[in-house]
This record gives C-alpha cells, structure tokens and sequence, in this order.
C-alpha cells in the first residue's frame, strides 16, 4: 500500500514508529547523490534493503563501484546514474526530480552547500516559492511526544518572511506525519514582546500572520522563552495562558545558533533520538550527517516517505 498510517507514535519509540510505518508502505525512488563513501552508500543500500527507499545512485560510476567492492555490496539491483563529478551529480539528481524520476534526494558523500546550491538553482533546481529549511524530530526520553526543531541546519539568520516559511514547512511536515493541527512555540530568551529583541517582535509578528491567513495549520502562540514552550508548570508559574504550553510540537527558533544548540544539547545531555530532512523544495532532501548512526538514517529516509506518500495523496 501507499498511503501511511496517521495514528501516532508510542512514547520512546518514535523515530522506530516511523520506521515501520514507512516499511508497510513501498519504497520512494530516492536519488542518493555522490555515494561513494562508506556511511553514504551502505547507508543508502541499507534503507533499500530495508524497503524504505529505491535508490538512484547519481556519481562517478567507478567511484560508486570501488566503493561497493570495498563494502561488498552487490549492486546489480541498483541503477547508476553516471556522472563525472560531485556538482554533476547534484544538478543530475535533480534533472531526475524534475523528469518524475526520483522522489526524493539524499546527500551522500559531498558537502551540503554543493547539494543545496543544486537544488536552489533558479533554472534548472527543484526550488519552490518557500524557503527551504531543516527539521528535526526529536524522541525524548522526558517528552511525552514527538518533538520538531527547526530550523538547526540552513538559514543562519532568518528575516521574518523567512521565519515564515520556517514554520510553515514544519507545520506541513507534521501534517505529513499525522498530526493535522500541530501546535507551535516561536521561542525567545522572554515570554514578553520587547522592541530591543528582534525574536520577541518577530514572534509576535508570526502570531499575528497566523490569525491573518498568511501560516495556515496550526497553533501557533510566541514569544515563548524555552521552558514555558515544553512545561505547563512552568507557564503557570509564570501566569501564562497558552493553548502551546506544555504540549509544544514543532520549536521555532530565533536563528540556526541557537536550534543547533538546542538540537545538540537533547541528543548529548537528554539522550534524545534524532532524524531530520530539507524541506521547502519540490521534494524532500534526506541530509544525513556522515557521523549519523543507523537509527537516524533510516528514520530520516522514513520521514521522507511520509512526505512523500502524503503529498502523493493529497494531490491525488
């Protein structure tokens, strides 16, 4: 079948929900871009082993091949896709996103700016007229339910129309993974709107676009300092009334520093299980790290199925 489940995902399972909820459903033909590492072929292979994705491996074919004999991997199933180079290979993959060939891309052994300057190319990417922008979900061991951060990857200092679009492609995304009204906090250092700190007026501002129409979806309640965002306890401590308090699903951050940090600081000090993707673009890009482990790959070419399937439906 196609379409995924939308019930959601056990406590402390999450990310392994996912997994298996994509399994259930088929494969997304995936571009992997420049595989010819270790971590970025056997990491593609083995999502496909899996029956998470059907890749397309886009690079250097010898290349490609050198590193399968390393790994031995057999890789008569697979399509190459033959390229000279790196560059090459991103602004291949992405001629096959346009050709409906491929329905996702994943990076595989270049640097993200390569790939991404590809996809946001103005004639011949695969950009859209959103902002492109990273997601991470998050499974928390003292979460009670999946958590987004974004945005942690791409834009260093977001403007407002930029914040924006952060929060519209999160808000889409989570619709993508079953949750049709999620409720988002726009965070700051305060709770309280202050003209000499831009991420209170920028939160306000973003509060004020949702009641007009312009982010469509969901909840959204700011400036919240981080605390009041994911503690009910703590909003009431501090005489907030907010429908976002305490049951927060997607974090907006004021700039990649601090959602990086914040990202950073779950999976290091609260044991926190990540997966992540790109966003914004006409399809979804799986930017794993190179030091990323099993469970985060796979997880993440599983939210890229969600989107993908999701997408497919409601276009049906």
């Amino acid at each position: 079948m196609d379409v995924l489940e939308t019930t959601q995902p056990p406590v402390h399972n999450q990310l392994e929900f996912f997994i298996e909820q994509a399994r259930r459903a088929r494969p997304i033909r995936t571009a992997v871009v420049h595989p010819v590492d270790h971590n970025s072929l056997t990491g593609a292979i083995e999502a496909a082993e899996q029956g998470l994705i059907e890749p397309l491996l886009v690079g250097p074919e010898h290349k490609i091949r050198a590193a399968a004999e390393r790994e031995q991997i057999d890789l008569s199933p697979w399509r190459i896709v033959a390229t000279e180079h790196s560059h090459m290979a991103a602004e291949r993959a992405c001629e096959l996103v346009r050709m409906a060939e491929a329905e996702a891309l994943m990076k595989g052994s270049l640097g993200t700016s390569e790939l991404l300057s590809a996809v946001v190319n103005k004639s011949h990417g695969i950009r859209t007229d959103r902002r492109l922008s990273h997601v991470f979900v998050f499974d928390i061991p003292n979460y009670h339910k999946p958590l987004v951060i974004t945005d942690a990857a791409i834009n260093v200092v977001p403007d407002l129309l930029a914040k924006r679009d952060i929060v519209q492609n999160a808000v889409e995304f989570c619709h993508a993974l079953g949750n049709s009204l999620p409720k988002v906090a726009i965070l700051a250092a305060v709770e309280k709107v202050k003209p000499g700190m831009q991420s209170t007026l920028d939160a306000a501002a973003l509060c004020k676009m949702a009641d007009r129409g312009q982010i469509t979806g969901a909840i959204i309640d700011g400036p919240l300092a981080f605390d009041n965002a994911i503690s009910r306890q703590a909003a009431i401590d501090k005489h907030i009334d907010s429908p976002v308090s305490g049951e927060a699903d997607i974090l907006i951050a004021p700039d990649l520093e601090a959602a990086n940090m914040i990202a950073k600081q779950l999976i290091y000090l609260a044991d926190a299980k990540s997966a992540g993707i790109a966003v914004g673009a006409r399809v979804p890009i799986i930017l794993t790290s190179r030091a990323e482990g099993t469970l985060g790959r796979l997880a993440s070419c599983a939210l890229a199925s969600h989107m993908v399937l999701h997408n497919a439906t409601r276009n049906a």
